[in-house]
């Protein structure tokens, strides 16, 4: 059964969203511009004024905002409302340069609650659900991103954060968690150790929220399969607001994304050009009610594509697809792009394996070179040498057949690649510049 949190939005005709959007970023711009030098400043050089913006269509004229513009401007730089009606600040998960600071007004706050209550109410919650946030809390966005949305919809939230597996095995089983929000690759962790305790059946969680890392639909089922709940997609980022910027409906053929705060556009990687829908590339998002920090047309470097189809579930919103990587981590391996979800693909259809990889790129005798490290199942691992033989060549074959370039394949004993709890870190490169 498909349920809204907010149906005049969610279900609002498409001639009457625009109109709306249209609005919304005027106000947006005027904003930006008035408030927040960096924007003036961009806008300016542009040759462009906040009045030569009627609307959506003219959207593709403004220029692009990137990480490094908040990191320019470090931290409070980009900031467009007085410190003293700020009320939250936090920081990207990013491990190089300086992290990209978000400053929030109570409206901001209030927008984000509004937000992830729609996608729990779109997976299925309700305020009798008890919700289990097992994102990390602090300046990551997850945490607090999950359990505000758990209050607006007025359910009882556990803050549980990451880490100490057993203890959220326990909270599962004494508390009676029914919602999960979590990254992909630690409930995939948890589900493996669910598995291993054996108490699936003791448990009620029936709904799981996972993002802030791109994963397969192969990995979905391999959760569902774990953990006993309908795992769905939610999607966000620290810059443009934290997850609940989209999420996937009952129907599961994309992420709605939440159009009356956040414009949404596909790019051409390589020109910036706005590419027709359906057609994969960078997505970019310009948000219209953000107080605290506005972002004009913000390239993600995501890759996906969107769907302005109307859904079986009723809602208009657009569709973006699943995020399929991002263009700053691709990898090029003989002039070939790479990404990490590819191969999550091409593992997670092999039996024997489990799912959990890393890829090792290196360059010998001037020539790239890629190694696959994969986990075998504790099956595999006993199983006679002609089969280990065997799933190796299976893996090389559909590993080939996927990138266009040979791989070596290495197959590891169960739980020799290192779990995370927040973000997966698949790749280790040992090229030089």
């Amino acid at each position: 059964m498909n349920a809204y949190w907010n149906p005049e939005i969610e279900t609002m005709s498409r001639d009457a969203l625009t109109t709306l959007q249209d609005r919304r970023l005027r106000t947006a711009l005027n904003h930006a511009y008035t408030n927040c030098k960096p924007y003036r400043a961009k806008m300016e050089a542009a040759g462009i004024l906040p009045g030569d913006i009627n609307g959506v269509e003219d959207l593709w004229k403004l220029p692009m905002t990137h990480k490094s513009d908040l990191r320019d401007s470090y931290p409070y730089g980009m900031f467009a409302v007085p410190m003293g009606d700020v009320v939250r600040i936090h920081a990207s998960s990013g491990t190089t340069g300086k992290q990209t600071v978000v400053g929030y007004t109570a409206q901001d706050i209030a927008v984000w609650g509004e937000c992830m209550a729609r996608c729990l109410t779109m997976a299925g919650a309700t305020k009798d659900d008890i919700v289990h946030v097992s994102y990390g809390y602090g300046l990551f966005t997850g945490g607090l991103g999950g359990h505000i949305g758990g209050e607006t919809i007025g359910a009882a939230t556990i803050p549980a954060s990451t880490g100490n597996t057993k203890r959220q095995l326990q909270m599962f089983s004494d508390f009676g968690s029914t919602v999960l929000l979590c990254t992909p690759s630690y409930a995939m962790h948890l589900g493996d150790a669910v598995l291993e305790e054996g108490i699936r059946d003791q448990l009620k969680l029936r709904i799981g929220l996972f993002g802030a890392e791109p994963w397969t639909e192969e990995m979905r089922g391999e959760i569902e399969s774990r953990l006993g709940v309908r795992a769905h997609d939610i999607y966000g980022l620290s810059e443009v607001m934290g997850p609940g910027v989209s999420c996937d409906c009952p129907e599961r053929k994309g992420l709605h994304v939440m159009e009356d705060h956040f414009l949404v556009e596909i790019v051409d990687p390589h020109t910036g050009k706005p590419l027709p829908d359906g057609v994969p590339g960078e997505l970019v998002f310009t948000c219209v009610t953000k107080e605290a920090l506005p972002l004009i047309r913000y390239n993600t470097r995501d890759i996906c594509t969107i769907d302005r189809s109307p859904c079986a579930c009723g809602r208009n919103l657009t569709r973006m697809g699943k995020i399929t990587g991002r263009t700053d981590d691709m990898l090029i391996i003989r002039g070939v792009n790479v990404f990490p979800s590819q191969v999550e693909s091409v593992l997670l259809g092999v039996a024997g394996v489990a799912p959990y990889y890393r890829l090792v790129v290196d360059r010998i005798n001037n020539l790239d070179a890629l190694e696959i490290q994969v986990e075998m199942t504790e099956g595999l691992f006993s199983d006679e040498e002609r089969r280990i033989e065997s799933t190796v060549r299976r893996i090389e074959k559909d590993v080939l057949s996927m990138l266009g370039i040979s791989a070596k394949i290495t197959l590891v004993s169960h739980g020799t690649i290192e779990r995370f709890e927040g973000k997966a870190k698949r790749v280790l490169d040992r090229r030089t510049p």
